[in-house]
């Protein structure tokens, strides 16, 4: 896919008087229909590869984990805290880093290059982690050769007989192993995730980018349909297998999309001076890191879109990353569970084009309000009455459906709402805000589960307060986005 180059200010959509196609334009780059056609057909195709790792990672180690019978606390630590942190500090650099790069691959494609072959390392790795458990416990076991020589060279000292007991401890032996590949995924996707958004930003036009992401929404959900229909029933079997193919699969297909997305050029980057001046590597980064802080939290506007943001992103963790232990605690079987799942992501397929059209016509601010407010209303429901298995089903549904559609809504909102030229970094900014809520909520959550007996009811509750107020939040962002402009002539502050 090669669009032409011709360097404009910003997205138009050009109908030439009396000659040519219609065209758009983002940035440098000017699509004709085929052309437009040819961006959508790789970055789905990558979106694919990325939906089907992302759909099978995420239910298949939360099933791991929770065979294991670890606490619902380090439940929360492994699955949602760590990877927040990782994200805390890896976002900010990376985004600043991509927003700056200039180079023959872009500023954004150079990166994915790297992150992508380590992520599919990190799934592949994730897969073989009860192989690996089952040929470790063998080789430091006392029936094998190994094993005896670690007894005689580390069992007469109280540090080497404590590393020993460890090693022989399979449930401990097997969140260790586990941690590890899920730290090399959750570094290389976490990364990953930052700059395809910006990439996305930047070769997308703005006025298809709502029907865009409608379309993105729809092939994931496509994914998930087929995941959880058909193979999320079969975890137990088929765990290591499943995830094998995926990374490998991942790895590949997201690497060709790489060299088929073609970036446009840049403007030279605007750096601060006192970023540059000192040589010393520390205090140039300090003074990086001020400036970020200071170009992303100082404008009140942003800041109150940040936390809106990690509002609605919370309202949806808390009940998220218990659903599948909720589930089982109900006695309600993978295989219903992945069909009622599949049944969610049919009817958000099937609204996920209209909405990303609504979208557009009304601006992302006006829909996600609307899909906010059904699901308040469905975590209100949930904490009332998902008690029994049908109950739970039914919110399941539901809010799937509810959730689903805001994010399909919301899906280019921060793209209509951060500058253009600095998307990355604010987009990272909002993700930072996000990371910090994160790290605490999901082992808050959990240790409120554990003190009330196995009450997962109460995820609910706490959605339904966070819901509130990104609620109001919204309601909040949108007075002020009418005062700068609204949806016909709005300009994000710098």
């Amino acid at each position: 896919m090669n669009p032409s180059s011709q360097q404009v200010d910003e997205d138009t959509t050009t109908i030439p008087e009396n000659l040519g196609p219609k065209t758009w334009k983002v940035g440098t780059l000017t699509y004709t229909a085929g052309g437009l056609m040819a961006l959508f057909f790789w970055l789905l195709f990558g979106d694919f590869a990325w939906a089907m790792r992302d759909r099978s990672v995420g239910p298949f180690c939360q099933w791991y984990l929770d065979s294991l019978g670890i606490s619902a606390l380090l439940f929360g630590l492994i699955f949602s805290s760590f990877p927040a942190l990782i994200g805390l500090v890896l976002v900010p650099i990376i985004s600043v880093k991509s927003d700056h790069h200039r180079g023959r691959w872009g500023r954004r494609i150079p990166f994915l290059l790297v992150t992508t072959p380590l992520t599919a390392l990190g799934v592949v790795g994730l897969g073989l982690t009860p192989l690996v458990i089952e040929w470790a416990s063998h080789i430091v076991s006392s029936d094998h050769a190994t094993g005896r020589w670690l007894m005689e060279a580390w069992g007469n000292n109280a540090t080497g007989a404590w590393i020993l007991s460890v090693l022989r401890n399979e449930k401990t032996l097997a969140v260790i192993v586990f941690s590890v590949f899920w730290t090399i995924f959750e570094f290389a996707s976490i990364a990953s995730g930052a700059v395809f958004r910006g990439l996305i930003n930047d070769v997308v036009p703005a006025c298809m980018q709502g029907r865009f992401y409608g379309l993105f929404r729809a092939v994931s959900l496509i994914d998930a349909m087929i995941f959880n229909y058909w193979i999320l029933g079969g975890v137990s079997s088929y765990f290591t297998l499943i995830l094998v193919i995926v990374g490998i699969f991942y790895g590949l297909a997201f690497t060709l999309v790489c060299l088929k997305v073609k970036e446009g050029s840049y403007p030279k980057p605007i750096i601060p001076a006192q970023n540059l001046a000192s040589p010393k590597l520390l205090p140039r980064y300090a003074k990086a890191f001020k400036t970020y802080f200071k170009e992303c939290f100082s404008n009140p506007y942003y800041v109150m879109i940040f936390i809106m943001i990690t509002a609605v992103s919370s309202s949806f963790l808390a009940v998220n990353v218990f659903f599948l232990p909720y589930a089982k605690n109900l006695g309600v079987s993978m295989d219903i569970y992945g069909k009622c799942l599949a049944l969610t992501y049919v009817a958000s397929l099937l609204l996920s084009y209209g909405l990303g059209w609504l979208s557009d016509r009304f601006h992302p601010m006006r829909t996600s309000i609307a899909t906010l407010l059904g699901c308040t209303l469905v975590t209100a429901a949930g904490g009332l009455f998902a008690t029994s298995v049908t109950s739970f089903l039914v919110i399941l549904v539901l809010h799937g459906i509810l959730c689903g559609s805001y994010l399909t809504t919301s899906a280019s909102l921060m793209q209509r709402l951060f500058p253009r030229s600095n998307f990355a970094q604010f987009a990272s900014a909002a993700h930072l805000m996000g990371a910090a809520a994160q790290m605490a909520l999901a082992p808050a959550v959990g240790f409120l589960i554990t003190m009330t007996g196995g009450t997962y009811r109460c995820t609910f509750v706490v959605a339904f307060a966070l819901s509130l107020l990104a609620l109001y939040l919204s309601f909040a962002v949108h007075q002020k986005f009418m005062a700068l402009g609204g949806p016909t002539s709005y300009v994000a502050p710098e």
